[in-house]
């Protein structure tokens, strides 16, 4: 059986960086392959003998028909064949990379990059490639919210996401901190707000030092609030994941948010990043705004 991850998203979102990365871990990675050959060439890597096991698949760059890219068609024709493709036996999984239109248009107004569509302006383009790519979201295995990550973020979010695995199909959860003053993230599936623990912010000898250092990280869990609150976490996670399982979800992301995303959040995440690891679950761990 071959294992094949589609990167796919909005163009601007790091397909470049994620393709990057999956390289470095090893996937054989297929760029702007138009999705009409996508069945065929994995036809031809299920011939006994071949040595390629994992395929990482770029879609993206989908211009207008005059463009030098691909129409809409290149992107309507994706969801049908991923479909074939786990009809005929493989692993198949999608990560989709997405930011806001706001972040977006400022990307490429930074760079002065021309936008793949280009349709009529770069907003425009952006609002058409969104429609279009619509239902691949709604199908993707992993979503990446890249709107507040830099590349090395970004990297690290891959890697974690796809480096040391087994190929068991066993789901793979993180744990993510952030802080709401920065935003929430767009690609989790659960939160938990922890704002209503006591802050080290407050304490001046405290207020300099991160929850990885051992003194924010000793004060946040010596408080009785924050020990009760990860017993009550832990444990209804420890209940709810083997459902999420059993639906054959392939990637869980929990999010823990404080104000800034610096002390608190970044406690909770690694000591519940810990526990669902004791507990046998493949976890990572991933601090979005701990340094800002």
């Amino acid at each position: 059986m071959s294992e094949f991850l589609v990167v796919t998203g909005m163009s601007g979102a790091g397909r470049s960086t994620a393709a990057a990365s999956l390289e470095d871990l090893g996937w054989f990675v297929i760029d702007n392959l138009p999705p009409a050959l996508i069945k065929k060439m994995a036809e031809m890597i299920s011939i006994p003998g071949a040595e390629i096991e994992r395929v990482a698949l770029v879609i993206g760059r989908g211009g207008g028909s005059g463009s030098g890219g691909a129409g809409a068609d290149y992107y309507e024709d994706l969801p049908g064949v991923l479909s074939a493709l786990r009809d005929g036996g493989n692993r198949v999984r999608v990560l989709f990379l997405d930011a806001s239109d706001e972040v977006l248009l400022r990307r490429y107004e930074g760079t002065r990059r021309r936008h793949p569509r280009a349709a009529r302006g770069v907003k425009e383009s952006i609002a058409d490639e969104r429609r279009l790519l619509a239902q691949v979201r709604d199908q993707a295995d992993l979503l990446i919210d890249t709107a507040e990550l830099n590349t090395n973020q970004l990297r690290s979010r891959v890697l974690k996401a796809f480096g040391d695995e087994d190929g068991s199909p066993s789901m793979r959860t993180s744990v993510v901190s952030f802080g709401y003053k920065f935003g929430l993230p767009l690609d989790v599936d659960v939160v938990f707000d922890c704002r209503f623990l006591p802050n080290p912010f407050w304490i001046d000898e405290l207020r300099p030092f991160s929850g990885l250092d051992a003194p924010v990280r000793d004060y946040v869990l010596s408080q009785p609030e924050t020990k009760d609150f990860l017993e009550k976490v832990d444990g209804l996670l420890t209940g709810i994941l083997p459902s999420f399982e059993r639906e054959g979800k392939s990637y869980l992301t929990i999010a823990l948010g404080c104000t800034g995303g610096r002390h608190r959040s970044v406690v909770l995440a690694e000591a519940l990043g810990q526990r669902l690891g004791e507990g046998g679950h493949p976890v990572s761990v991933f601090h979005r705004d701990v340094e800002r």
